[in-house]
């Protein structure tokens, strides 16, 4: 990429984050946006603009953003946004320490040789710009400034090491402090059972659950709720809400219809065919208390059916301790493996209901084929990540399209698509990941949505290194000497080394374009601004409409993580090869970080908490991301012709020794809950029927009144009675 390139894809970048900032600052102050801008603070009763009238500065939210404490935002947005901020806060440090040693020392000592120099005098095709100057790259092969590279690597893996400790004690403390502090939760009193065995005496499966654990627990025992097959009464409660929201709709339409010359009104309707454009006419309201009426009896009717005669083998069993239940969670039940599984539960808006009842063995196959699918998906994923790195290039545009030589040719269009094509492309082809990530993670058997956000994480950064990595840095290249090394395949290897340090200031370039572009769409809420507008004055009628256009989400993990992940390793690799790039990262995760906690204040609303169930799984990755680097500097030294490129071994080795004990001494008390977080003796015990009662499924509740007596008959039969 040419200087004048990248200058532009800089500028830009940051105009339109300036744009973007200011548009924030305008908005935000506009009561009618409030409910965008400050869903969280509305939702927990506080006044958004009360603190704000004694400031017109337009960087206010900066100060409220970076003097909030941690406190705070647990209080605001839960464990989980706390512990995602020290996952940036992190990386940032790493960044920041590294940095204060490699760029006074390694930009010097890579500007003031002539590596590139050398190379264009044998070459005569070879084209280098100033930013490559300042890269490793223009440091000759066998020359002692390689000490300096060496070093720098044992720089920041110690960085890498000092910060992610102390990070991983302080979650861990944040974790524990907490949950013992916290309000009892459903979830401390009760354990999720799969796998229950066929019961060759015949017992209902709520006696065979009842009778094996008030023999294993039978001072702690409460009662236990059978998981059922409900998917039915699921469609018909769905149903059911469409027309109570339809007729809610409908009502307002006609009150707002009754005017002073018309008192009547006019009473809507529609048609009861496809999409409401065919079919028989009839009143809305008429026809919604009908099919309300005739859907409640069948859903009470399916009701009492699947709680009867729908049962499954997997349960939830409540006791009336919660340390009796940790302990329950933590323990083996059965001799055999497949039968009597316990885990802790998790909290009730986590479950994934249809998971629950796959038994052992199908979960192993649905586990290994979904792996399989992975890996086949990210090895074809390569082939068009591959193309697009090769093919999105002015050279390779003129010589694939040669009709767009006319438009290409132009100064000013050549510099834009030189600065943006690549990396829009890399984007937009990334985005399309999280969703089917996201589907082959829950089609493995996961019981929580928490757990399922964990996986889906993991298996896109797999994608990042072997599609990202490979497909970028390594595919281009390849594809765009197909022809030198079919001729010459011993010049692989001096190609793929040469590609390093050039695909650096395509990154740089990328990583600008994240966090100019994309944080300053987040920040300024733009999108969601317009939508909810046009929903409000065309589509919304009642107040609940209102609310659900503007109801706000939560972070996003499982496309946020991977996302900063990709960014994390990219700056970790590049880092040594290429040092600008570390300004960058820097700007990233401390944009990142600062946006993030004001998103957590005032916008973010959890959909489920897992109390930092996430860390472990972003520690190992920046190491995984740290040992890539470690191992890519290994061998670029030893293309280098660097002979004590061997002296990176032992650092590597650190590296997995330190994976190893911080798994040893943390890692436990994050998969299971300490006896000691669970133990809260000063806190009042509930009442346990409440606890049971939120683990219901809504779907399973009975919608008439008079319907209760004989729905908890129904219930007590499939429920564990109370112990005595």
């Amino acid at each position: 990429m040419e200087f004048s390139s990248f200058l532009t894809s800089l500028a830009t970048s940051f105009v339109i984050f300036a744009v973007l900032m200011l548009l924030f600052t305008w908005l935000s102050r506009r009561r009618g946006n409030a409910v965008v801008y400050y869903p969280s603070r509305i939702l927990r009763g506080h006044n958004p603009f009360e603190d704000r009238r004694r400031s017109r500065s337009p960087i206010a939210w900066i100060s409220e953003a970076f003097n909030a404490s941690e406190a705070d935002i647990v209080a605001a947005a839960g464990v989980d946004a706390a512990v995602y901020l020290v996952f940036l806060s992190s990386v940032l440090g790493i960044f920041v320490l590294s940095g204060i040693i490699l760029l006074p020392v390694l930009l010097p000592v890579a500007a003031t040789d002539s590596g590139f120099k050398t190379a264009a005098e044998s070459n005569s095709n070879a084209t280098f710009n100033d930013l490559d100057k300042l890269a490793m790259g223009n440091v000759q092969a066998k020359s002692s400034r390689l000490w300096a590279f060496l070093a720098a690597n044992y720089w920041v893996s110690i960085v890498t090491f000092y910060v992610l400790w102390k990070a991983y004690k302080h979650v861990s403390d944040l974790r524990a402090t907490v949950k013992i502090n916290s309000e009892w939760k459903p979830e401390d009193f009760a354990v999720l059972v799969r796998d229950i065995p066929f019961d060759s005496q015949g017992l209902g499966k709520e006696e065979q659950v009842d009778s094996y654990f008030k023999a294993l627990h039978p001072n702690t025992f409460y009662k236990s709720m059978l998981v059922t097959h409900n998917k039915k009464a699921i469609k018909i409660w769905l149903e059911l809400k469409g027309y109570k929201k339809k007729l809610a709709r409908a009502e307002v339409v006609y009150a707002d219809s009754k005017t002073t010359s018309k008192p009547e009104g006019t009473r809507p309707t529609n048609k009861t065919g496809f999409l409401g454009l065919l079919g028989k006419k009839v009143d809305t309201i008429d026809n919604c208390k009908e099919k309300i009426k005739e859907l409640a009896t069948k859903l009470g009717v399916e009701q009492k059916g699947s709680l009867r005669d729908k049962q499954r083998v997997a349960a939830l069993v409540f006791f009336n301790d919660s340390k009796a239940a940790t302990s329950a969670s933590q323990t083996l039940h059965a001799r055999m493996v497949d039968t009597w599984t316990v885990t802790e539960a998790p909290e009730p808006r986590q479950l994934i209901w249809e998971n629950l009842t796959k038994n052992f063995y199908e979960r192993q196959i649905r586990q290994y084929a979904v792996y399989g699918v992975v890996f086949l998906t990210i090895v074809f994923y390569m082939i068009p990540i591959a193309a697009i790195s090769a093919i999105t290039t002015l050279k390779n545009l003129r010589r694939y399209l040669s009709f767009l030589k006319v438009i290409v040719d132009k100064k000013v269009v050549s510099t834009i698509l030189e600065a943006y094509l690549p990396q829009l492309a890399l984007i937009i082809f990334l985005a399309l990941l999280p969703s089917l990530l996201l589907f082959l993670s829950k089609e493995e058997g996961i019981p929580s949505q928490g757990h399922v956000i964990r996986a889906a994480s993991g298996k896109y950064f797999y994608f990042i290194i072997f599609n990202v990595f490979l497909g970028v840095t390594i595919g281009g290249t390849l594809i765009a000497s197909l022809k030198t090394i079919i001729n010459q395949p011993k010049k692989i290897v001096n190609l793929l080394a040469d590609s390093l340090p050039q695909n650096a200031t395509f990154f740089l370039t990328y990583v600008a374009l994240k966090f100019f572009v994309g944080y300053g769409l987040e920040l300024s809420r733009v999108v969601p601004l317009i939508i909810f507008h046009l929903k409000k004055k065309y589509l919304c009628k009642t107040e609940d409409e209102v609310k659900e256009a503007w109801a706000p989400g939560d972070f996003s993990f499982a496309t946020r993580v991977p996302n900063d992940m990709l960014i994390m390793t990219i700056v970790f690799c590049y880092s040594v090869i290429s040092p600008l790039i570390i300004p960058f990262g820097v700007i990233y995760f401390g944009l990142g970080w600062l946006i993030a906690r004001n998103q957590a204040l005032n916008v973010i609303v959890p959909s489920h908490e897992t109390y930092g169930r996430m860390w472990p799984h972003m520690h190992s990755r920046i190491l995984a991301a740290l040992i890539i680097f470690q191992v890519l500097m290994f061998g670029y030294l030893g293309l280098k012709k660097f002979v004590y490129a061997f002296l990176m071994v032992p650092i590597i080795i650190v590296s997995f020794i330190f994976v190893y004990a911080c798994n040893k001494r943390f890692y436990k008390s994050f998969y299971y809950t300490p006896l000691e977080v669970a133990n809260k003796d000063s806190k009042d015990i509930p009442n346990l029927e409440s606890l049971y009662v939120a683990y219901v499924h809504p779907s399973l509740i009975p919608e008439k009144p008079d319907d209760v007596d004989h729905f908890e008959d129904v219930q007590t039969n499939v429920s564990a009675k109370e112990s005595v």
